[in-house]
C-alpha cells in the first residue's frame, strides 16, 4: 500500500516537472531576455518540442510517467501527456494545431527580442533596469541638470589642474 502511495507521488512529481519543460518550451526565451545563457538549453528544448511534434516521437518523462503511475496501482496514461493533460482541457481538440502555431509564435517573437538585445540591462548606479528607451537611459546615466549649475569642460580640466598644481580652485 505504502509502496503504491510513493510511485503516485513519483508520477505526479514526473508530471509537474514535465509541465514545468512544457512553460520552459514556451516562456523560455523570454528568461533569456535576462539571463542570456538560458537560450542556448532553450534552443535544445525547443528543438526536443518541435522534433517530438513534427516526428512524433515520444517524450521519454511521458513513459516515466505512465509506468510509475502502472506502478502505483493507477490507470497509466491512456494517450500521450499533451493528449491527457492539455487537449481538451485547456484547449479543444481542433485547435491543437492552432495552440502549437501559438506556441511557436510565442518562442520566435522571444527569440528575435532576446537577440536584438531590445530589453538588454542597463547599469544605472548599483540597479540593472530593464526595457528602458536609450534616451532614457543615457538622461538617467549622465543625470543632466539644467547648464546654469553644470560645470563646463573648460572649468573642469582647469580645477583638476589647480589640484595638481597643490593649488586650490577659488
Amino acid at each position: 500500500m505504502l509502496e503504491s502511495v510513493v510511485y503516485r507521488l513519483l508520477a505526479d512529481a514526473v508530471m509537474l516537472v514535465h509541465f514545468g519543460f512544457l512553460a520552459f518550451v514556451a516562456l523560455g526565451g523570454f528568461v533569456a531576455w535576462r539571463y542570456r545563457w538560458v537560450l542556448i538549453p532553450h534552443v535544445a528544448a525547443v528543438g526536443w518540442g518541435a522534433l517530438t511534434v513534427a516526428v512524433g516521437l515520444d517524450c521519454p518523462l511521458t513513459g516515466w510517467e505512465d509506468r510509475l503511475r502502472r506502478l502505483g496501482d493507477e490507470d497509466g496514461l491512456p494517450r500521450g501527456f499533451v493528449d491527457t493533460y492539455l487537449t481538451g482541457v485547456v484547449y479543444p481538440q481542433e485547435y491543437l494545431r492552432v495552440a502549437q502555431l501559438l506556441v511557436a509564435a510565442l518562442v520566435v517573437v522571444s527569440w528575435v527580442l532576446a537577440v536584438s538585445g531590445a530589453f538588454r540591462p542597463v547599469r544605472i548606479g548599483r540597479t540593472i533596469r530593464r526595457g528602458r528607451s536609450d534616451l532614457t537611459t543615457v538622461l538617467r546615466r549622465r543625470r543632466i541638470e539644467p547648464t546654469s549649475r553644470r560645470p563646463t569642460d573648460r572649468a573642469i580640466r582647469a580645477e583638476r589642474q589647480m589640484r595638481r598644481a597643490g593649488r586650490k580652485a577659488t
